[in-house]
């Protein structure tokens, strides 16, 4: 790495060497394997909410007979 702080020759990563395909366009399994990846989580967070939200609402139901129920033994 260069001495001075303002000359910034050498500083950051190195990078990925790309291949003949890659180079033209077509892309790699890699891209693929990383879009599948990224859907299943997606799929995964939506489960989630879905439970969470269906857990709230359940709660929530609960919730109001309990509160009325305080009111009237104070």
């Amino acid at each position: 790495m260069a001495k001075s702080r303002n000359n910034l020759l050498g500083v950051g990563g190195q990078r990925k060497k790309l291949s003949r395909a890659e180079q033209q366009g077509a892309g790699s399994a890699r891209g693929a394997d990383r879009k599948a990846a990224e859907d299943k989580k997606q799929e995964l967070v939506r489960k989630m909410r879905e439970r969470a939200e269906a857990q709230a609402a359940t709660t929530a139901a609960a919730e109001p007979g309990e509160q009325d129920a305080s009111p009237a033994q104070s």
